[in-house]
């Protein structure tokens, strides 16, 4: 599910002349048996609404007095998130002849014509209150005070957010609330300026248009969401601004080195900006410092799996999991320690709203074929990472509904994909040049496209102690062979590197030397091109003895990954 809440006003919505159908009853519990929550927002003061409708213990929440009054019905706790109003103003009021007057624990109500006389006396108390209208009701609160607000609070005792709620209702009290969440829906019976700005009008009027929104909610959930939210920001093409759905599962795949972290940093900015949650698993601290995201775990200490699903609870709270201090065996079981957790947490608040996984091939392995079961369907907004597509675990690829491929081998990425996934390759897949990418969303039938992909507007910092201390995979070491391939000796990281290239002889350190192994090595798995332009310099120096242009080799990683306070620019 992605919609874990209703949140419906009452009257015009929910009733008919203050009465909800035994018909819209049953529908109301049938959405909450899906496991939803159900949020009553009304303008009504409580003990008008227990009176008028006994059955309000079936809500989790009720914001009541237009947005200014919290009311738990299974506890029944009341709290007010706003001042009661000064007895000062209801007595002017009475005095000028303003009723009918009905006087709440912050509310204040009556009806037109009565408007003009209010405002008079808001303006000479000097007091900051705001009118607002309801199909001729007129109702005085708080500046700031509005349905809206009153759903936020209740919301942040639910632990939800408003992007996974729908909100839905027919008058002009209702536009803030219906703004604030996920989807607006606007009942038959709504005001013209309310059914303009909805996301969905149903056909039906009041209990029966809830009904029927109800019924879409269970069987289409992600239907509304695909075709009803607009997602996050992937970049232009055409002209025409591309999005990737809430609920789509993102295979984000290239080279090494070709910007695949870059645009996932980019993507999270765009999240950022709609207050969507956030938590990147981030085997080698290539996320260290990104902006907005709180880290966990670095280059020495293991995240905590209490402390991970502690902040997911906080819905604006974005996580990085750092895995460097992991072995490279050790990931794949640590990560499927955490699914279950994290799966939990998804089902019943549908956050984080995206799981960004970077080396997806390290904590998705083919090798383990348990992980579709963790990763299930309905766990919608994932992205996978990787420089191996086929590596990554069948069960999981298949979840996949758009592939991102960039660089030179974008057209290999898609065949690669659908080899493993077991799909036709389209027949026809462009190129990307420059800063684009490419686009292919296998299930909706069209060609893979370019895209113009969004750019960071921080600089992604490659963390120093992935390289300095942590353990490159076997593809992405080092290995010293000499020049009869008599060695074998695997540098995993550039301490390593450093420890073997002082011990080797002066005509294995040359053979890699003259070849230009050391700056390719640095190009291409440390992604340090001031390092490998520094190291390129001293490998085509043929005045320099081995001695010397071991020293410059490796004052120069020193200086850049194991000096004091250090951070390479990439």
């Amino acid at each position: 599910m992605y919609f874990m809440a209703l949140a419906t006003d009452y009257d015009g919505t929910l009733a008919h002349d203050g009465l909800v159908t035994a018909s819209t009853l049953s529908a109301l519990k049938k959405l909450k048996k899906s496991g939803r929550k159900l949020i009553l927002v009304t303008g009504r003061e409580l003990p008008d609404l227990k009176e008028v409708f006994p059955e309000l213990g079936l809500f989790d929440k009720v914001v009541a007095e237009n947005g200014a009054l919290i009311y738990t019905p299974a506890s029944e706790e009341e709290r007010t998130i706003s001042l009661s109003p000064s007895a000062d103003f209801v007595d002017r009021l009475k005095k000028r002849g303003v009723k009918p007057l009905s006087v709440g624990r912050s509310i204040v109500a009556t009806w037109e014509p009565h408007q003009a006389t209010v405002l008079d006396v808001i303006k000479e108390l000097g007091l900051e209150l705001e009118i607002i209208f309801n199909k001729g009701a007129v109702m005085i609160l708080p500046s700031g005070i509005n349905k809206a607000t009153g759903l936020a609070a209740a919301l942040k005792d639910l632990r939800l957010s408003p992007h996974n709620v729908v909100g839905v209702g027919d008058a002009e009290n209702d536009h803030a609330f219906l703004r604030a969440s996920g989807c607006s829906v606007a009942v038959a019976n709504a005001l013209p300026a309310v059914k303009e700005t909805a996301d969905l009008v149903t056909k039906e009027a009041r209990g029966k248009g809830v009904e029927e929104l109800i019924g879409k909610l269970i069987k289409q959930d992600h239907l509304i969401a695909r075709k009803r939210l607009r997602g996050v920001l992937l970049g232009t093409a055409n002209g025409k601004k591309v999005y990737l759905s809430p609920i789509e599962t993102v295979l984000i795949a290239g080279s090494s080195g070709i910007g695949k972290s870059t645009l996932a940093t980019a993507l999270t900015e765009r999240l950022a900006e709609k207050g969507l949650q956030f938590c990147i698993f981030d085997p080698e601290g290539d996320y260290d410092g990104l902006e907005g995201a709180v880290p966990l775990g670095d280059g020495s200490t293991t995240p905590s799996k209490e402390q991970l699903l502690e902040l997911i609870e906080k819905p604006s709270t974005n996580i990085v999991v750092n895995g460097l201090a992991l072995k490279v065996d050790e990931r794949p079981d640590f990560f499927a320690e955490l699914l279950p957790g994290l799966g939990s947490v998804r089902y019943r608040t549908a956050r984080p709203h995206w799981l960004i996984i970077d080396e997806a091939h390290h904590l998705l392995p083919k090798r383990r074929e348990d992980t579709r079961a963790v990763l299930s369907l309905e766990l919608p907004g994932t992205v996978l990472i990787t420089v191996h597509p086929e590596a990554i675990s069948t069960g999981v690829l298949r979840l996949v509904t758009a592939v991102i491929a960039l660089g030179p081998k974008a057209k290999g990425v898609i065949k690669t994909f659908c080899k493993e996934a077991g799909l036709e390759a389209p027949k026809s897949i462009p190129s990307p040049k420059g800063d684009r990418v490419l686009l292919w969303r296998p299930q909706d039938g069209k060609k893979p496209f370019t895209v113009k992909a969004i750019e960071p507007d921080q600089s992604l910092k490659r963390h120093s102690r992935k390289y300095a201390e942590g353990e490159l995979d076997e593809a992405g070491s080092f290995y010293f062979t000499g020049p009869e391939k008599a060695m074998n000796l695997r540098a995993h990281n550039l301490i390593i590197f450093a420890q073997m290239a002082e011990g080797i002889d002066d005509k294995t350190w040359e053979y890699h030397l003259r070849a230009g192994d050391y700056s390719k090595w640095f190009r291409q798995q440390i992604r340090d091109k001031e390092l490998a332009r520094e190291t390129a310099d001293a490998e085509k120096d043929k005045r320099l003895s081995p001695e010397e242009s071991r020293k410059r080799v490796l004052e120069a990683v020193r200086r850049r990954y194991t000096a004091p306070a250090t951070a390479p620019e990439t």
